[in-house]
């Protein structure tokens, strides 16, 4: 891991001390820290932001709800982990999570049958 990658895991890790275990704001904290495993630039631009207190898991967490709120069918309401995913990225600033396929894998050519000649084995 990279030093922004520690320091962002880290600055996460504090923010999330500061609330209840399995919270919604422990949970952003928990999606934020598998965000800067998978992708350095972003732990990068997240130790900026996770310093300002406007830009804390908590402010995050209140988007998502804010989200779920408008989106509420009833007494429910769901927010989906790449709905969660899209809000975070645009409140932090994060670049969008590529997604495009890999390419195919060299797939083992299939065995070629052999043509024996039976000319061969006169």
């Amino acid at each position: 891991m990279t030093n922004y990658q520690t320091e962002a895991i880290r600055a996460i890790e504090v923010q999330q001390a500061a609330v209840k275990n399995r919270s919604p704001q422990w949970m952003v904290g928990e999606q934020l820290k598998n965000i800067c495993r998978r992708e350095p630039r972003s732990a990068e631009l997240l130790v900026q932001d996770l310093k300002v207190e406007d830009m804390s898991i908590t402010a995050a967490e209140k988007k998502i709800k804010a989200y779920a709120d408008k989106h509420k069918t009833g007494n429910f309401a769901c927010v989906t982990p790449s709905e969660a995913d899209r809000i975070l990225r645009k409140f932090y600033g994060l670049p969008e999570l590529d997604v495009t396929p890999a390419p195919p894998s060299s797939e083992p050519e299939k065995k070629r049958r052999k043509i024996i000649n039976m000319m061969d084995y006169l």
